[in-house]
């Protein structure tokens, strides 16, 4: 690994070893990796990017995999950033954007993750691979793993949105699906993996997925011309994306990309399931289980994310906050974005858009601010969730 220096607990700041295999700390805290990015900066500029691979393979210099044999690509990165003039002008907002994860490989942004931590199993020689799901990262772990060739066990409640299952079987995974939460399908996995030989590669719980996740965060930079916007709105469950773009920002600002600006940090999560902003709301540091948690999206139903303090880590350190909505605002708001802008998104992603309104009433954000919404995934993968809004007959 040329440029990786080691891998650094999140907690404790205990460094491991790059080229071997690991789960969590001892301490129980996320690892993160760790580059030289003096050396890297003196041979990686941004201007060459002009000349790089449409795909989150660009920011080559400061991902994981050292042998790009080891890589394994379905065209994720480089989504689209789409300005949205009539849903801006529905909602207050003039310089209003939409980021659209949903037209990544499997239909989300979990392609991302998934291509790094895949490309990685690869390369150390990983055989089996599990993760529990809510479903996007379900099926883009079967999809990766199919195109590496590795065996990959799927753990997913019992209610997931039918396109994840039938996505994750189509793929070979071999599924099991839980009468439970993605916290329920987790412990199972945690239960079987030494004995069934699985690399566990559940969210925050190997070091690589974070890296595939923060090239959003290099992305939005590069899309706008190496300035970021004023504030970022992210549906959270397990919080991946935004703790992965809250490092992309500390790398760019290191190789001399950006300054030390940085966006608002927004948390969007639903009613029925809303450790983040409960914990964020206290002025705690981690947060705690939710319980009986319950949404139509499904990506959003995470009672306890593992990343919980860096999530409030990042919101608190860019002036951020952390905002909940009901399932009827996204639901409503998603079928107001594809009736005004054409685009059909997830419900998560949807979720931003009365999270938007509510903090423009309030004065937390200015009309003339740039704002980005991260869309997650496609509409096309919730149809039960939209179906409540079209009955048929």
């Amino acid at each position: 690994m040329p440029n990786v220096t080691h891998l650094e607990c999140s907690l404790c700041a205990q460094s491991f070893a790059a080229n071997q295999i690991h789960n969590l700390c001892s301490c129980g805290g996320a690892l993160l990796v760790r580059y030289d990015l003096d050396a890297v900066r003196k041979t990686w500029t941004r201007d060459s990017l002009a000349q790089a691979k449409p795909d989150l393979w660009r920011y080559w210099p400061v991902l994981p995999v050292n042998r790009r044999e080891s890589v394994v690509s379905l065209g994720e990165g480089m989504t689209p950033l789409i300005e949205t003039k009539r849903l801006g002008a529905a909602v207050g907002a003039k310089d209003l954007w939409v980021k659209d994860e949903g037209l990544n490989p499997t239909g989300s942004f979990k392609a991302r993750g998934m291509s790094a931590a895949i490309s990685m199993a690869r390369e150390l020689g990983i055989t089996k691979i599990a993760v529990p799901s809510a479903g996007n990262a379900a099926s883009a772990a079967a999809a990766y793993a199919a195109a590496a060739g590795i065996e990959a066990h799927i753990f997913m409640p019992m209610d997931v949105p039918q396109a994840n299952f039938i996505e994750c079987k189509a793929l070979g995974a071999h599924v099991t699906l839980v009468n439970g939460l993605i916290s329920d399908c987790g412990r199972i996995v945690a239960e079987r993996k030494d004995k069934e030989g699985w690399f566990d590669v559940s969210t925050l719980k190997e070091p690589y997925r974070i890296e595939g996740k923060k090239t959003m965060g290099y992305e939005v930079a590069e899309q706008f011309g190496w300035k970021l916007p004023d504030a970022i709105f992210y549906p959270t469950g397990g919080g991946v994306g935004l703790i992965g773009m809250w490092k992309a920002f500390d790398e760019m600002q290191t190789l001399g990309w950006i300054g030390s600006e940085r966006p608002k940090m927004i948390v969007v999560q639903a009613a029925g399931c809303q450790p983040m902003v409960r914990a964020f709301e206290r002025g705690d540091q981690r947060a705690e289980f939710w319980q009986d948690a319950s949404t139509v999206a499904a990506g959003l139903r995470v009672p306890k994310p593992l990343g919980d303090k860096l999530i409030l880590d990042a919101v608190r350190g860019s002036g951020g906050t952390a905002i909940a909505v009901s399932d009827d605002e996204l639901i409503d708001a998603g079928i107001e974005l594809a009736s005004l802008e054409g685009m059909f998104v997830a419900p998560e992603g949807a979720a931003c858009i009365p999270a938007l309104r509510k903090l423009l009433a309030t004065g937390f954000l200015k009309p003339s601010e740039r704002i980005v919404i991260y869309n997650t995934g496609a509409g096309l993968k919730y149809l039960e969730a939209y179906a409540q809004r079209f009955p048929r007959g």
